[in-house]
């Protein structure tokens, strides 16, 4: 954490000083910095502060956090700007001030906020930071209307950021050196405070959901000074903002699902596509004299989708389901003006969403660490649905479990079905064929249909869902593929019989999507079959032989079937009771994966888990665990019934005999004297580890309470022993007490390494998983054979994750003792 404080901090303060020399050389003829390197410069400080807020641990979520990102953006969207003005795109001094203008006024009052927060968590030095940094960039603003002000002052607070910037990571590289011991004055991010005031509210506040806001604020700004003056005109100069905000809210949008967050996550998926949808507006007039055009169904449809979004999110937190409803506001006057962003109406609700983001995010801010919170009303809706039996809001540690086991990413299936709306409404819109692009559909198509469905397949894969994403993944390349050939004037008035088998080639795929979901759910289904009709449109439109009609009437049955899936992943996520079910699979399937009934799956990241792994193993169940190898599959050694059903389960092979794991040599201690003492020490030594230690059986056995299970422990002759060198499985043996193990598959394949593959291979022979991804390695333990170990020699059944020279030099050191 200390050296990714460092990090961020000596990057805003390498940025601060690039910035003091430019503006302290700007009255010069020839600039220090040339404005292209500068730009440069910038992009990669800003890459630097990306990956400092990102990975910066959400649980720890201090300003820092939203200090980097927002400066990030800034430098991002300044940098390119920078670039322009270098290379002569942007022409005289007042293109130039048009250009930069709406970015620096936004993080103006964007880096306030934040400095104000930063005043109420008692950061001082981050506080002054984002206070110096919004002070430069109001000189800025200021030194560029007027230029007798001099851009001297925009220098000298840079050269503050930046001196502040170099105190605060030297305070952090005290605090890491020192192991803690020493911080200097206000650099002390007060972690154990931190954590514990978010650990209470995890799962509930979002880290990321402020920097989405602010980057709200951004595209808000960009119109918005348009229509109160501050700015003179619309052009591509600003388009680096608004397509720096987009990336920037695609990149939150991720984030906010890693934070399990699905209505902010969707959310922010919506307002990316309007910044992208902006910037293409004032790029379009650069190849054309004239105004692009916007669909009016589209925008009917987006504000459609943003209310019914604001109506879910109200449920859980009615401030940030009102706040949506700006943005309903803002498609909709959108959808009135046909000059769309260039006219009044929509600038005038740009400034509605620019204050109303402002407050949002100051809230936002200030809920994150907070212990006294501002209210967002979710308490009263709280304890207004605690009455009713049909709408009860889902809670608790399952919120978010998807299939198999534990994901790090929330169900992104809500969004992937409002991209297939937005695109289906998109194409069905009237254009010019003589003028494609003067329409705009690609910004809808290629990022709603394409960027974003990528998105949501990628997260359904990450899920498990593999059908789902595969969907989702070949229908976001056909939109792109489509989007750009038809929509970006790459296909002109003319067809081909290329485009045609490439069509066909993706129906062919779809066929067989569609014959998956068969299997899946009657809603899957149509929602294939549909898109297969969609995807007929294209191929005959690329043959000429297009039935008026037929398209608006395809892409419309797509969109309702889409809109009904979006309508019921919502209900889903949020309420107990989904009120629009997708169905049951129209083919039963039999064995694994046929039924219903699906073995529990818990996350090994929290202590209730475990602790309820350690129930059902108790109550006599089997259960697969990590361990610090390879899955394995486990029962108590006390319950007799549960190690012969694993026995069963495992069709365990006799030269293949399960063995035996306890947690501490503690609980061997009472036997003690029935072990050799060079044994004893050997066990001392070698663990725990990934070393499994073959022994000679004996009475010790009854010691562990095994009573009947001892049978299917070993052999007649011995039992392998072993204290695994991970401590969740430690934990729960000691929960448990000593527990017979064998690997999480049937004998003779691999070995198990990820918690997937255990329902995979043993089915619903298992009672429950405990999942943690992928096994940190994927080689077995080392099995040593000590039943001659008094004569000074030992062997290898197998030679795993320790090599067998280890083992035996470990052996030599005790020998030496």
């Amino acid at each position: 954490e200390s050296l990714h404080s460092c990090l961020g901090l000596l990057g805003i303060a390498a940025g601060s000083l690039l910035l003091a020399v430019h503006f302290y050389s700007s009255a010069r003829a020839a600039l220090l910095i040339p404005s292209t390197a500068l730009g440069l410069l910038l992009l990669i400080l800003s890459a630097l502060l990306a990956y400092t807020g990102i990975r910066r641990s959400p649980r720890n979520a201090s300003l820092l956090l939203s200090l980097c990102l927002t400066i990030s953006a800034f430098w991002c969207g300044y940098g390119v700007t920078f670039i322009l003005a270098g290379q002569g795109a942007l022409g005289d001094a007042g293109d130039l001030r048009n250009a930069v203008v709406p970015g620096l006024a936004t993080f103006t009052v964007a880096l306030l906020l934040v400095a104000v927060v930063g005043l109420l968590y008692r950061e001082p030095v981050l506080a002054l930071i984002s206070g110096a940094t919004s002070l430069a960039s109001a000189h800025d603003v200021a030194a560029r209307h007027s230029h007798t002000l001099g851009s001297s002052a925009v220098a000298c607070n840079y050269l503050i950021v930046c001196l502040l910037g170099g105190y605060f990571a030297l305070g952090r590289i005290l605090y890491f050196l020192t192991k803690g011991k020493m911080a200097l004055p206000g650099t002390d991010l007060a972690k154990k405070k931190s954590h514990e005031q978010t650990q209470t509210s995890r799962g509930s506040t979002n880290p990321f959901a402020a920097m989405g806001l602010i980057l709200n604020m951004l595209w808000a700004g960009v119109f918005g000074c348009r229509l109160l003056g501050i700015t003179n005109k619309l052009f591509m100069g600003q388009v680096p903002w608004l397509w720096a905000a987009g990336i920037y809210q695609i990149g939150i949008c991720i984030l906010s699902y890693r934070a399990m967050d699905v209505l902010m996550a969707t959310f922010f998926g919506f307002t990316s596509i309007l910044k992208f949808a902006g910037g293409y507006c004032l790029l379009y007039p650069v190849w054309q004299p004239e105004e692009p055009s916007f669909p009016t169904p589209f925008l009917v449809v987006f504000s459609i989708l943003f209310a019914v979004l604001a109506l879910f999110l109200s449920l859980r937190s009615p401030l940030d389901g009102l706040y949506l409803l700006v943005y309903v506001a803002s498609c909709l006057a959108l959808a009135c003006h046909p000059r769309g962003f260039f006219a009044g109406g929509p600038q005038g609700v740009a400034v509605a969403v620019f204050v109303a983001s402002a407050l949002m995010s100051l809230i936002h801010l200030y809920n994150v660490k907070a212990g006294a919170k501002i209210p967002t009303g979710k308490g009263a809706v709280k304890a207004l649905l605690a009455h009713s039996s049909f709408l009860k809001l889902r809670e608790g540690p399952d919120l978010h479990a998807p299939y198999l086991g534990y994901s790090k990413y929330a169900d992104a299936e809500a969004l992937a079905f409002a991209c297939s709306v937005l695109a289906a409404s998109a194409l069905a819109a009237p254009g010019d064929p003589q003028a494609p692009l003067a329409t705009i559909v690609i910004p809808w198509v290629v990022v709603a249909g394409g960027i974003l469905k990528l998105l949501g397949g990628s997260v359904a894969f990450a899920r498990g869902k593999t059908l789902e994403s595969s969907a989702f993944i070949l229908y976001a390349v056909m939109w792109v593929i489509w989007g750009l050939a038809r929509y970006g004037g790459l296909c002109g008035t003319t067809r081909s019989f290329h485009s045609a088998v490439g069509i066909a080639a993706f129906m062919l795929f779809n066929g067989f999507i569609a014959f998956c979901t068969l299997f899946l759910n009657i809603t899957w289904l149509f929602y294939s079959l549909t898109f297969m009709l969609v995807a007929l449109s294209f191929l005959l439109d690329a043959l000429h032989a297009l039935p008026t009609g037929y398209d608006t009437a395809a892409t419309l049955s797509f969109g309702l079937v889409s809109f009904y899936c979006f309508l019921s992943a919502l209900s889903s996520g949020v309420l107990e009771c989904p009120c629009l079910p997708m169905g049951g699979p129209v083919v039963q399937l039999g064995g694994v994966g046929g039924g219903t009934s699906k073995c529990l799956h818990l996350p090994a990241r929290k202590a209730s888990s475990v602790k309820r792994i350690a129930d059902i193993l108790r109550s006599g169940g089997t259960c697969g665990i990590p361990t610090d190898t390879v899955y394995v599959l486990v029962a108590a050694c006390n319950r007799p019934d549960a190690v012969e059903k694993a026995h069963r389960s495992k069709r365990q092979a006799q030269d293949r005999p399960m063995s035996l794991w306890i947690s501490s040599l503690k609980q061997l201690e009472p036997a003690k004297h029935l072990f050799a003492p060079l044994l004893w020490d050997f066990m001392e030594a070698a663990w725990p580890s990934p070393i499994s230690l073959v022994v000679p059986r004996g009475e010790w056995v009854d010691f562990l309470g095994m009573k009947d299970s001892a049978k299917y422990v070993g052999t007649p002759q011995s039992v392998a022993i072993r204290i695994p060198d991970c401590s969740v499985t430690t934990h729960l043996i000691d929960l448990v007490g000593p527990i017979v193990v064998t690997s999480a598959n049937p004998t003779g394949e691999a070995d198990t390494t990820h918690h997937n593959q255990v329902y995979a291979k043993l089915g619903d022979k298992v009672d429950a998983v405990l999942c943690d991804g992928p096994s940190p390695e994927n080689i077995a333990s080392t099995v040593v054979d000590c039943t001659k170990i008094n004569s000074g020699n030992i062997g290898f059944f197998r030679v795993g994750l320790v090599p067998k020279s280890q083992v035996l030099q470990i052996l030599e050191q005790v020998q030496k003792k």
